[in-house]
């Protein structure tokens, strides 16, 4: 996805511009690996629940089968990266995530069903 018409949009909130730049299935893991860039000049860096659920919609996949790996902000210039993996199940996920991370999602749907985030 090299190109820059091929590359998937995921909608965020206003103010916000996500773009795949690198999307790649890995077989043996069974996940789909993507880099994901986030322009937001004159805004703060997404949360990662917000990340999660655009992601999650742009592939029409249930949340829980998303993991965002990291989120790294470049600074003052209104751009962050972010490492994204999306597997066929969320009990694959389970396989592969490390532990930190698997965590942190569990979190994250603690605050988004106490209807936070």
């Amino acid at each position: 996805m090299g190109e820059a018409q091929n590359q998937k949009k995921i909608q965020l909130s206003e103010g916000y511009e996500a773009v795949v730049v690198e999307e790649k299935y890995n077989p043996l893991i069974r996940r789909r690996e993507l880099k994901v860039i986030v322009h937001h000049i004159g805004k703060g860096t997404p949360s990662r629940l917000e990340l999660r659920s655009a992601i999650a919609n742009a592939y029409n996949v249930d949340e829980e089968r998303v993991y965002i790996r990291s989120i790294l902000s470049e600074f003052g210039i209104g751009r962050t990266r972010v490492q994204v993996h999306i597997y066929d199940s969320p009990e694959r996920a389970k396989e592969f995530e490390p532990e930190h991370i698997i965590k942190r999602h569990a979190g994250m749907e603690i605050i988004q069903a106490e209807g936070g985030g």
